[in-house]
């Protein structure tokens, strides 16, 4: 026997499937639209005679079943993808492939920036000073400052 099924509005303004008897087989819906894509969706999961669609996907790679040459084949296509990187990276910006450079290499990024800086702190070397080479400097200083300079006056 051929069920009817009908979209039927109740009173509190929303969508429901009924049947002929008037019994809800599904709802409440809030608009008609959403009551008849449910009533097209029962209508097709009980359509007798008509197997579900078994769609494959239609985005990725397919899978294949495993052939004979796999490794050569493994190989090859881990050769393209490494080429495929290569050329992408290289049509990167400059910005985008600093980044990366620091990211994937941060020994090399390290050793940089320290040929850049020099180093500081705990790690620099330590200047070696002597007293007397100090003191002999700053009598130097002091006796080539010009005759009229007066101590607390105008510094030259």
């Amino acid at each position: 026997m051929t069920e009817i099924l009908n979209v039927t509005r109740d009173g509190d303004g929303q969508f429901q499937i009924t049947d002929q008897r008037g019994k809800v087989v599904e709802g409440p819906f809030d608009t008609n639209a959403a009551a008849w894509a449910a009533l097209d969706r029962i209508d097709s999961d009980t359509m007798p005679g008509r197997p579900r669609g078994n769609k494959k996907v239609l985005w990725g790679k397919p899978e294949k079943p495993a052939k004979r040459n796999g490794k050569k084949a493994g190989r090859r296509q881990a050769a393209k993808d490494e080429h495929r990187m290569k050329v992408n990276a290289a049509k990167a910006p400059g910005w985008v492939r600093s980044v990366a450079a620091a990211k994937f290499d941060p020994a090399g990024e390290r050793k940089f920036r320290d040929y850049k800086l020099g180093t500081f702190g705990a790690a620099s070397e330590v200047k070696r000073v002597d007293p007397a080479a100090y003191l002999a400097e700053i009598a130097a200083q002091a006796a080539s400052r010009p005759v009229d300079y007066v101590e607390g006056g105008n510094d030259p």
